[in-house]
């Protein structure tokens, strides 16, 4: 199942479907383990991904399928990075792509090392993104189920994601509210799912 098409069904939204990297091939459902826990913050690098993260090229993911974009496919390959935690090896990727999607991968990875003012910056360059609509749609449910969901409308207010009302809300959930880290996470799991989704069909058209 396509992942953008999860989120709604008759134009109704519901809950974000699990995401399975298999849908992406095997190279994907080798490296990404949907169960690994998300952090907001710098994390701890899976060490032992590191070497098929290393292996993972461009040429080695979409081995077998119909690459267009190769910027696109760069912009999996910094996720794939940021997935496990390694966040300057993400660094590296995003800070070379100059597109829309690959400053996105950039600001998230900023926002994640709580450098929020870059990250702010980087999002500017973002500008609008298709995928800040299927993120307020898919956010919809998530924070509907907070005690306090009125307090997050501002995120996804009118079907628009705002990201830089995103970097202060994970600003503010490094202390210690509990229930606003584990919002933030599911978030920052769901932005994650679906960028990376929409960068594998932009490169991957077919």
């Amino acid at each position: 199942m396509n992942y953008l098409l999860s989120i709604q069904q008759n134009g109704v939204p519901k809950d974000v479907e699990p995401f399975n990297p298999t849908d992406y091939g095997e190279a994907w459902a080798a490296i990404l383990d949907p169960s690994r826990p998300v952090a907001i913050g710098p994390g701890e690098p899976d060490t032992g991904q590191e070497r098929l993260l290393r292996e993972l090229t461009i040429e080695k993911a979409f081995a077998g399928l119909d690459l267009r974009d190769a910027h696109a496919a760069a912009c999996c390959i910094s996720a794939a990075w940021l997935w496990h935690d390694f966040l300057d090896s993400s660094h590296q990727i995003s800070q070379e792509i100059k597109t829309s999607s690959g400053s996105f991968w950039h600001a998230i990875m900023h926002r994640r090392e709580e450098d929020f003012s870059n990250s702010k910056y980087w999002f500017r360059q973002v500008d609008g993104h298709p995928v800040y609509a299927l993120i307020a749609e898919a956010a919809e449910p998530i924070l509907s189920r907070h005690e306090n969901p009125t307090d997050f409308k501002p995120l996804a207010a009118d079907g628009s994601w705002d990201p830089f009302a995103f970097v202060d809300l994970c600003q503010q959930a490094g202390g210690t509210d509990g229930a606003l880290l584990a919002l933030c996470q599911e978030l920052t799991c769901v932005e994650w799912q679906l960028l990376f989704d929409f960068c594998f069909h932009q490169a991957c058209p077919g």
